[in-house]
This record gives C-alpha cells, structure tokens and sequence, in this order.
C-alpha cells in the first residue's frame, strides 16, 4: 500500500474522530438539557445511533460526494487535485474542529471541509480550480439558509407537539408469566393439583408494571424524546459521514483498488472514527449546548430533535451539504425564542456565530499552511 494511502486512512479517521466529539452533541443536548438523562447515557445513545448512520449513508446519502466533489475544477487546463491536497485539507478541517471541540464550541465540520477544500485548493490550482458557482448554489445557499429555516420550523412546530404532549401519560406495556392450575376432587373433599401450566399475558395500559416480567417497556413523553434524538444523531450522520469520505474517495488515495472497496474502507473508517469521537470526546460540546443556550423541558427538547432529524435527513439525501451544527443549535435557539429573547443566553449563541464564521477562514489557513509545508518536505 502506498504511503500516501496509509497516511489518508489516518487523517480520515482523525477527522471523523474530530466530527463526532464536535457534532454527537446536536442530537442528544436535549437529552440532558432538559433533565431526560445523564450526559454518560445521552452521550452512548448518540454514538449508537452515529454508528448506524455512518453504516447506513454508503447507500443513503452518496450523492453529498458527488456534491462536493463538483467543488474542485477536474479540467485539463488546471492542475488536477492531489493525495497531497486531500492530506491538506483534511489536517485543516480536523485540527480546527478538535481545537473548537476542546474549548467547547459547536463549531462546523461542513464549514471546515469547504473552508480546507477552497484554501488548499486555490494554493494548488488557482482561482479557476474552484467552482464557483457549484460551491455558491450547492454548497453555501443550503448553508445559509438552513438555520433560518430550523428555527422558524421548530418555533411553529412547538404548538402542534405541546398539544400531543399535553394529553399524553406515560404508560407501561408489561409482559408477565401467569401460572393457570386444574384441581381434582375427591369423594371426601379434598383437592389436589393435577397440572400448572405458565401462560405469557400482556397489558399495555398499565401505569407500572407489578410483579416478575419478561419484558417491560414505558412509553410516554420521554420515550418519544429519546427516539427523536436517536433519529437526529442518526441524520447528522448521514449528512457528515460522506462529506468526510469524500476526502478519501475523491483524491485517488487508492487508484489499484476496486471502486466498492474503496467505498467501503473509507465509509467504514468514517463510521467507527466518528463513534469513537463521540463516545470519548462528546461531553465538552454536548454541555455547552444543553447547559448555555436555553433551558428546556423535554416537549421543547422533542420539538427540536424533530425539526433537526427532518431537515438533515432530507438534505443528506438529497446531497445538499447542511451543517448539523447550524440546524440543531438553531432549532434549540427557536425553542428559546418562544419564551422570550431572554430565556436565550445571547452571550453563548454569538459566541457560536463568531466561531461558525471564523471556521471558514481558519481552517482554509491550516489547509493552505499544511499544503506549503508538505510542498517543502517533498521537495
């Protein structure tokens, strides 16, 4: 294997692992933000249902690949992108979002990737090595239009979800062994047990379940809470897990190699790196946006998973490049806006602004710096 390819296996699992200690917090904030559970449950929650979806978005959202491999120019007239320009771009983007991951920032790892993607590619080819256009209607109107919609769509969607929370009670669906007994009667009149067979029963209106049970499940308000942050985590999956593969997939890292296994190692090292960046570098993230945003009560927490899990859904598959980041902390802003401009704690969302504009810059400036450098070890 060349060297290059090795290197490319491990920068991409470093970004993956740099996504999923930023981003697992987008779809389980609400979760402990609102009292529902503890940051260690929230957080193996989140990773379960990140693993699923990067799996899942081989087949599901491949066409985000094909969007941001339309980013770069792949014409004669310039030169053609690079391992070497991949390498770049992929030390940019991750060391920015693990630096923001370690201050406690939900910074994007869209905006990194394209930040990285347009530094080190005008570095490399030029100002005609970037679609401008492809990059203005494909990548940034998505961009800049989805957190206006996330908090619009969660503000209007609160309504309908507090009426179907407001009558709901939590109930206990149980199922129970019952012992069924035949008894015999003698002439003098006395009995006796002759059979005792265990039959299964089933309640699914009872408020607890009492005695020994084979299954017992409660649903309820926080049942559906918890579904909806499975769901989000599983959609910001989709939408990021091929943005990151991308980098592997487009660069020729592999060029001996078969186009399905390729496609497999690269989605394959996405998924297991951005479980294993959850589940160990989540927490920092995920208590800055459940803690320092707005306080919720799990209907507002259900309403903005909703909203988040719809939106990116449908954007990964329909390859429009949205930032999780943006979606999901908008949504939480949305419900915030709903109890007054001061149930927000404005200090921390513009801090949130400053750095989701910042990402752009920056990591097209650890992108640019890191393809320089290569240039000089190379030569």
């Amino acid at each position: 294997m060349e060297p290059t390819a090795i290197i490319g296996m491990v920068l991409l699992a470093g970004l993956a692992f740099a996504n999923g200690s930023n981003d697992v917090s987008k779809g389980i904030a609400t979760l402990a933000g609102s009292g529902v559970t503890n940051y260690p449950k929230a957080i193996l929650w989140g990773t379960i249902w990140t693993l699923l979806g990067g799996v899942l978005s081989v087949v599901i959202s491949f066409a985000m690949v094909k969007t941001f491999n339309g980013i770069l120019e792949h014409t004669p007239d310039v030169v053609q992108p690079s391992p070497r320009l991949a390498i770049a771009v992929m030390t940019g983007a991750m060391v920015w979002v693990l630096l923001a991951s370690r201050t406690g920032l939900p910074v994007s790892t869209t905006h990194a990737i394209i930040g990285g993607l347009c530094g080190a590619g005008l570095a490399a080819m030029g100002w005609n090595g970037i679609q401008w256009n492809t990059l203005l209607h494909s990548v940034l109107v998505p961009l800049g239009f989805s957190p206006v919609i996330a908090m619009g769509g969660a503000f209007v969607l609160f309504p309908a979800t507090q009426r179907l929370f407001g009558g709901m009670k939590e109930r206990c669906i149980c199922v129970s062994p019952s012992q069924n007994v035949r008894l015999a009667m003698d002439p003098s009149g006395s009995a006796a047990m002759i059979s005792n067979a265990t039959d299964i029963t089933s309640s699914a209106d009872a408020q607890e379940c009492e005695g020994p049970q084979v299954v017992s499940l409660k649903i309820g308000p926080d049942t559906l809470h918890w579904i909806t942050s499975g769901l989000t985590s599983l959609a910001r999956s989709l939408n990021d897990a091929p943005k990151v593969a991308f980098l592997f997939l487009g660069f020729s890292f592999l060029g001996k190699g078969s186009v399905t296994d390729v496609t497999a190692l690269a989605f394959g090292i996405v998924a297991v790196g951005m479980g294993v960046g959850s589940y160990l570098g989540g927490k920092r993230v995920t208590k800055a946006l459940a803690e320092k945003v707005t306080r919720m009560d799990h209907h507002e927490g259900f309403t903005a998973n909703l909203t988040t899990a719809v939106l990116v859904t449908a954007a990964a598959i329909h390859g429009f490049p949205v930032s999780t980041t943006h979606v999901s902390s908008s949504a939480i802003i949305g419900m915030g806006l709903r109890k007054g401009t001061g149930e927000v704690q404005w200090n921390t969302v513009w801090e949130m602004v400053a750095a989701w504009i910042l990402t752009l810059p920056g990591a097209a400036f650890l992108s640019v710096a890191c393809w320089y450098a290569l240039g000089h070890a190379l030569n």
